[in-house]
């Protein structure tokens, strides 16, 4: 059974267009890429999938001269099945693995721009940084996670309670049944993760350690690969840096704490190796006098997450031994015992931050921490609204409890926040007696509603 994801409305309207460019479909191994591509042929006439691991075959029709029109031809010639402009969806798999593939995807815009062509690989990104170019401007790239909270909602047949939820505003909060039903999926998702075949293990099963036993597979497959992560990098630091990650999540990430006696230089290629395959997410240090945030990043202090929380989990547990204490304080702890202690509530805010962007770029995320000595002052997370910064704090607590969001937000002279908890929707106000009695508004957004953000500050 397919379960609904958001990027589908974005292919949809690309296959619409009368003439597009070839689309590469990026992002990590196992987050649903393909299996998306293949709900899509469903709205054409004819559909052709080539794997280029396994139908090796196929690399020697791209070789020599890069004309699409033979290569249709002799693609037509292999599968048995013809290929129309505007009738076929033609799908490149693990296109990393021939990149003579990749350079030919340029010619389908120029020669065929009204053919529908998709390609996708695991372990793409190390492919396109050793081509010196790979059609920029003639071909669109889309990115792609693993899955949303909606979207696990949605799997979950909980379209209704999510509609409700939608229907939330600050001013007139849910209900406390489906508050507290949504807050109890949260905790499930935080267990289970977005990677699609837990999601669906679960949606079948409802049994943690079914799940567990995907995600454990996943792990090991992405080990797997990192023989495969250029001959520069040593598999066991890139394993040891991955596992480093999982144990300091949501903290400034040190090099010295991968062990194994590695040079901060070989560490810092194993993690960069990390983010470029998409297992990492970084979230860069930004002063935050303006817009864009980029542009005061400092690269040097850096926060990382795991794409998964799921994930993150298990690599825990492969790290740390048994994990049931963190388990169980994930099913059984209060709303507020569960955002301020530990990082899966941190990760999940992050993640979800991100996936809900259009995935038509990617996108960074930021947070800011006061670089002085002896100082604690950090805001989780910053985007921006109505051309200005918008801090978002992950707690679950009183005003007074919030020093390091009213200290940032004086000093960079901002009037809106959002405190994002497991609490209802919600807003107050802060004089701040500091800085002659300016209010400064607050809004309470759920973590279960991280989709509604836009709504809200609307």
């Amino acid at each position: 059974m397919y379960h609904k994801r958001i990027i589908d409305t974005y292919l949809t309207d690309w296959a619409l267009r009368e003439t597009h460019k070839p689309v590469l479909l990026r992002g990590a191994r196992q987050v649903g890429k393909s299996t998306a591509v293949r709900h899509l042929s469903e709205q054409f006439n004819s559909y052709v999938e080539i794997n280029f691991e396994k139908q090796p075959a196929y690399k020697t029709l791209f070789q020599g001269n890069l004309d699409v029109n033979r290569i249709l031809s002799q693609i037509s010639a292999l599968s048995g099945i013809p290929i129309q402009v505007g009738q076929t969806l033609l799908f490149l798999d693990e296109i990393q693995a021939c990149p003579e593939a990749i350079m030919a995807l340029r010619f389908f815009k120029e020669d065929l721009p009204a053919l529908h062509v998709i390609a996708a690989g695991s372990l793409l990104e190390f492919a396109l940084e050793e081509l010196p170019t790979f059609g920029v401007g003639r071909i669109h790239s889309m990115f792609m996670y693993p899955m949303t909270f909606d979207e696990f909602l949605e799997a979950n047949g909980e379209e209704l309670l999510m509609n409700a939820r939608n229907q939330a505003t600050i001013h007139d909060p849910l209900p406390l049944p489906l508050h507290n039903r949504l807050v109890e999926l949260m905790r499930i998702y935080m267990l289970v993760g977005g990677m699609p075949e837990v999601v669906a293990k679960w949606v079948n099963t409802h049994d943690f350690i079914q799940c567990q036993e995907v995600q454990d597979d996943i792990v090991v497959s992405y080990e797997d690969d990192f023989p495969k992560y250029r001959k520069k990098v040593n598999p066991t630091l890139l394993r040891l840096t991955m596992r480093s990650a999982a144990i300091q999540a949501t903290q400034k990430f040190v090099y010295a704490q991968v062990g194994g006696e590695y040079k901060t230089n070989e560490i810092k290629k194993a993690l960069d190796m990390l983010i470029l395959a998409g297992l990492l997410i970084p979230v860069t240090h930004t002063a935050a006098n303006g817009l864009p945030l980029g542009s005061e990043a400092d690269s040097s202090y850096r926060k990382m997450l795991l794409l998964d929380t799921g994930l993150m989990l298990r690599l825990l547990n492969m790290s740390m031994g048994n994990i049931t204490e963190i388990t169980t304080h994930i099913l059984t702890a209060s709303a507020s015992d569960l955002i301020n202690r530990g990082p899966v509530a941190e990760q999940i805010a992050g993640l979800e931050m991100l996936r809900y962007q259009s995935p038509n770029i990617r996108h960074e995320l930021f947070y800011w921490v006061r670089l002085t000595k002896n100082s604690q002052a950090e805001i989780d997370y910053l985007t921006h609204h109505a051309q200005t910064v918008l801090p978002i704090e992950v707690k679950a607590g009183t005003q007074g409890g919030m020093k390091s969001l009213w200290s940032f937000m004086r000093e960079k002279k901002l009037s809106q926040a959002i405190r994002c908890s497991l609490e209802n929707f919600g807003t107050f106000h802060y004089v701040d007696k500091e800085a002659e009695e300016t209010v400064r508004q607050v809004y309470i957004c759920p973590l279960y509603a991280l989709s509604m953000l836009p709504k809200l500050l609307a």
